[in-house]
């Protein structure tokens, strides 16, 4: 009767060598079945990835008025600026403001008439009303911080200007936010 699991030739694959690589593969391939559960539960869930981005329709937005919308749950404020609102923006000198940033660089280029800006203020994370306060933007009645019609801060407690979020012009009448 011979032996199969000792060799005389170490060259020689033994019984022994063949259920030790069979039993580290099964062993191998059970840890990647049990992982994946875990690795794939870290991937973002159906409705955050739904919310990641938005796709909004802006034509029947009138020159003036603004739109809010719902984007990763912070409404987003979409201005159609009148051209009296975009002069005034643009002619504002940056020594005057609170957070100076130019009006070109709160809109896009060739797209100056649009301003897309989170409508959190940037004090305590009030809401601003749209249209209202000394500078024909938005004015934040609970702490009375004002922000002209480029989002910028201009009077009151607010450190920063309103945020922009990232966005695109699909069409000259729809912009993809997120």
């Amino acid at each position: 009767m011979s032996d199969d699991t000792i060799s005389d030739d170490p060259n020689k694959t033994t019984r022994r060598d063949f259920m030790t690589l069979t039993a580290s593969g099964m062993t191998a391939i059970g840890a990647a079945c049990a992982a994946w559960p875990l690795v794939d539960s870290l991937n973002p869930s159906a409705d955050v990835l739904a919310l990641s981005s938005i796709e909004v329709d802006i034509g029947h937005i009138e020159p003036g008025q603004t739109m809010t919308v719902k984007w990763r749950g912070k409404p987003v404020f979409i201005t159609h600026r009148t051209e009296e609102q975009i002069k005034e923006a643009q002619s504002t000198p940056l020594k005057d403001l609170v957070d100076p940033e130019e009006d070109s660089a709160r809109v896009k280029a060739g797209h100056s008439k649009w301003l897309v800006t989170i409508g959190i203020c940037t004090h305590l994370g009030c809401v601003p009303l749209a249209n209202k306060g000394d500078y024909d933007g938005w004015f934040c009645p609970c702490h009375g911080s004002h922000y002209d019609s480029s989002g910028r801060i201009r009077k009151g407690p607010a450190p920063l200007n309103l945020a922009i979020p990232p966005y695109e012009f699909i069409t000259d009448t729809k912009i993809k936010i997120g």
